[in-house]
């Protein structure tokens, strides 16, 4: 390194053989991700002395004199990254649902793109997390990231953790004879139980049941409270010679045309009522039904028959009555017109041929 007059951090791999020779492999002109065990053992911030370094500053003005370079303790690194063992490694990608980290004494974290909601491209590095655990003696680092391992809670993708866990498990590593073949050689480490995941089940559970209501007959005779709305009572009924005619008369009679003339000629303001949609998506939790509907509908017609128009679809009405409903929104729009047959009916038009109430491909 003298030699090419190389002046900074950097890092120098050797392989060690199993009689104790050491042959050098390469030099790094930067830090590895595991320069962070060297720092734990050390007390070194080698970021910091790099960036120091390459200010001017000499090794002796930083401190970093060889002789009172002490390492203390162990320390052991654990790079959490979306791959699935069972799959040679293969990298994951995805969104992630739940990332919860394993923290406590003794443990260092050094994330990268990892929370809730964060999205893992397949184009980049797989890493979400290194972990790093640090103690007086190796059996004491193993036992501390194991059981931060353990703690971590990361849904939607999946990750190494499972395999870390039997590695640093295994008496081979605990007693540090481990070498280029341990893993070829133990094959039981990729022997796992996968994640139950019990607690996102349980929580998509009773979302569901929430709103969609129970999947089975309740366990007890007992009925739950039953509130009865009584919409208001009208007098007035579409086939009565006396029932007010509104837009929708225009419409019928001189189409589009006719139509567009009597708004620019209006000259009181003109309203739209927009509650059949936004019901339909509100946080009655997507359930105002057909059958609610209707059940409003005559009173509208016969009380509001000047409103210019109803927002009653489009945005994402028809994926609530196909996904969760498990109705056909144009029979509603069907029944509906035969209940407000003097009110011209609204359609919420987007800018984008996908809108509902779940996660699209980028395609779509």
């Amino acid at each position: 390194m003298k030699h090419v007059g190389y002046e900074n951090a950097g890092t120098v791999e050797f392989l060690l053989d199993e009689k104790g020779n050491y042959f050098f492999i390469e030099v790094n002109a930067r830090l590895q991700v595991e320069h962070t065990v060297t720092e734990e053992v050390t007390g070194i911030d080698l970021v910091h002395s790099q960036i120091r370094l390459a200010e001017g500053k000499t090794l002796e003005e930083l401190g970093l004199i060889q002789e009172k370079i002490k390492a203390r303790g162990y320390a052991i690194q654990c790079r959490v990254t979306t791959e699935d063992p069972a799959k040679n490694f293969q990298p994951d990608s995805g969104r992630l649902e739940v990332f919860r980290s394993g923290e406590g004494m003794g443990i260092r974290l050094d994330s990268a793109s990892a929370y809730a909601g964060a999205i893992i491209s397949p184009y980049y590095d797989s890493l979400l997390c290194k972990v790093i655990a640090r103690s007086g003696n190796l059996e004491g680092a193993s036992r501390k990231m194991i059981r931060a391992l353990k703690e971590f809670r990361i849904r939607g993708v999946k990750t190494n953790i499972p395999f870390l866990i039997n590695v640093l498990k295994h008496e081979r590593f605990n007693a540090g004879a481990v070498d280029t073949y341990f893993i070829d050689e133990n094959p039981d480490l990729f022997h796992y139980l996968p994640s139950q995941n019990r607690a996102q089940k349980l929580l998509n559970y009773l979302g569901h049941v929430l709103v969609n209501g129970p999947l089975t007959p309740l366990a007890t005779d007992l009925k739950p409270a039953e509130t009865k709305v009584i919409p208001p009572q009208t007098t007035v009924f579409p086939d009565d010679p006396h029932f007010p005619q509104g837009f929708m008369k225009i419409l019928r009679q001189g189409g589009p045309e006719a139509l567009a003339k009597a708004v620019r000629q209006h000259e009181r303001l003109l309203l739209t009522d927009t509650t059949f949609r936004d019901a339909h998506q509100s946080l009655l939790a997507t359930r105002v039904r057909t059958k609610d509907i209707l059940k409003i509908s005559p009173y509208v017609a016969a009380n509001l028959p000047e409103l210019f128009s109803l927002e009653n679809w489009g945005g994402a009405t028809f994926d609530v009555s196909l996904r969760f409903l498990k109705e056909c929104p144009w029979e509603r729009l069907i029944a509906m017109r035969e209940k407000i047959p003097n009110i011209p009916f609204q359609m919420l038009l987007r800018g984008a041929n996908g809108v509902g109430y779940t996660v699209y491909p980028d395609n779509v």
